[in-house]
């Protein structure tokens, strides 16, 4: 697995972080992931297995006689603006004597009673946003020449809970085709493009590539037998596949090729990897270009290491900002209503979603423009963040 889900324990561990793991992989197996797209990260394999461009989560377990650990990784991560969450004992006020002061703007987590470790473990989960409704994959591939592999590919990453676009499973009837189409992919975290001799000789799949690179989507590419790979995207990930691959080395069938089941377990780990690698890039990419449009109107702007953005608004005022990867859904604004409500260093202004608009529906992007109408939290369109930030 080249791209894992990174879950990092510092502090002093104790039976509690031990339950935490062992809770984390039995809700992994509910959810029925790959075990392989997750490592477990402490100050013994930090150095030699973290790495800063990957998804992490970071619980930080205080400890009670203030012999505070790990205090190097914790910069190394705050540097990084990978979330940390630190978790305390006994009562409220005991927050800042447990952790390091380095972490005493986070919201902390007080562990009262067993039990109390599956709330920090639905924490990671939620950030590594692992749950079936966030994880979209599209496929794109050519009907006449691999619609019986583009459905078998379906069906296996649906298993192990991906949320598939396949055209003809995911478009109801009456919806303008096209239109779904670019909404679907616009909102997806990776295109699982089958690259058939006569691929790029469709329009729609050229098209298809073109926005995967303006979104900066990744893509993994399986590439056909005699077949060689083109220069499809910018974030690709390509396999070559042999005839041994498909079962009786058929695979030039649209109706009876297809892949072995021991290659579909390797396409699937593959997607889980590259979706990992991509949640990152994506949201660095969103975060860098509000913020140099920011400063350009010299906004006073700040990346917080859970990793939404304020702005210095004077006398201990802030707005928050915070990145939204694909289509942004009333369950967004509704956590970031509860965000607003946890952060009580300083006060808080107004809350924004700052997300990518392109190819989104314009009947989702107006749905958008009335919730701001009547929501606490708002949200701001990629194309409009100069003229936005000018006038606000």
């Amino acid at each position: 697995m080249e791209f894992r889900y990174q879950l990092i324990l510092l502090g002093t561990l104790n039976e509690l972080s031990v339950r935490v793991i062992n809770l984390f992989f039995s809700r992994i197996d509910d959810l029925k992931l790959q075990k392989d797209a997750f490592i477990i990260i402490k100050a013994a394999n930090f150095e030699c297995d973290y790495k800063g461009n990957q998804p992490a989560y970071a619980i930080y377990f205080g400890d009670i006689g203030t012999q505070f650990k790990d205090i190097d990784i914790l910069d190394r991560l705050i540097k990084d603006g990978t979330m940390v969450l630190p978790v305390y004992y006994n009562k409220e006020d005991d927050f800042k004597k447990q952790v390091p002061c380095k972490i005493h703007g986070q919201n902390g987590f007080l562990y009262q009673s067993s039990g109390d470790e599956e709330k920090i473990v639905s924490y990671a989960i939620e950030s590594f946003e692992l749950l079936r409704s966030s994880r979209k994959i599209f496929i794109s591939y050519k009907r006449n020449e691999s619609s019986s592999v583009a459905i078998q590919l379906y069906e296996a990453l649906e298993r192990n809970n991906f949320d598939v676009f396949l055209d003809t499973h995911s478009i109801k009837p009456g919806e303008p085709f096209q239109d779904e189409l670019w909404y679907r992919m616009a909102d997806c975290d990776v295109i699982v493009l089958l690259n058939t001799k006569g691929f790029l000789s469709s329009v729609w799949c050229k098209e298809e590539i073109a926005e995967a690179n303006t979104k900066q989507i990744g893509i993994v590419q399986l590439i056909w037998p005699n077949h060689k790979l083109e220069n499809t995207s910018e974030i690709c990930f390509p396999i070559q596949l042999k005839e041994e691959n498909f079962g009786n080395n058929i695979f030039d069938d649209k109706e009876r090729s297809k892949l072995t089941e021991e290659f579909i377990e390797k396409v699937v780990k593959k997607v889980e990897s590259v979706r990992a690698r991509n949640l990152a890039s994506r949201q660095d990419n969103l975060i860098t270009e509000f913020t140099n449009s920011a400063r350009k109107f010299n906004k006073k702007v700040n990346l917080q290491p859970e990793r939404f953005i304020t702005e210095e608004r004077g006398e201990n005022k802030k707005r928050i900002f915070i990145p939204t990867i694909g289509v942004p859904q009333s369950i967004n604004c509704n956590q970031s209503e509860e965000l607003k409500s946890q952060i009580k260093s300083y006060e808080v202004e107004d809350v924004y979603l700052i997300y990518d608009d392109l190819r989104i529906r314009d009947k989702w992007l107006k749905h958008l423009d009335w919730l701001n109408k009547y929501l606490e939290v708002k949200t701001i369109k990629k194309h409009e963040f100069e003229q936005w930030l000018q006038q606000n």
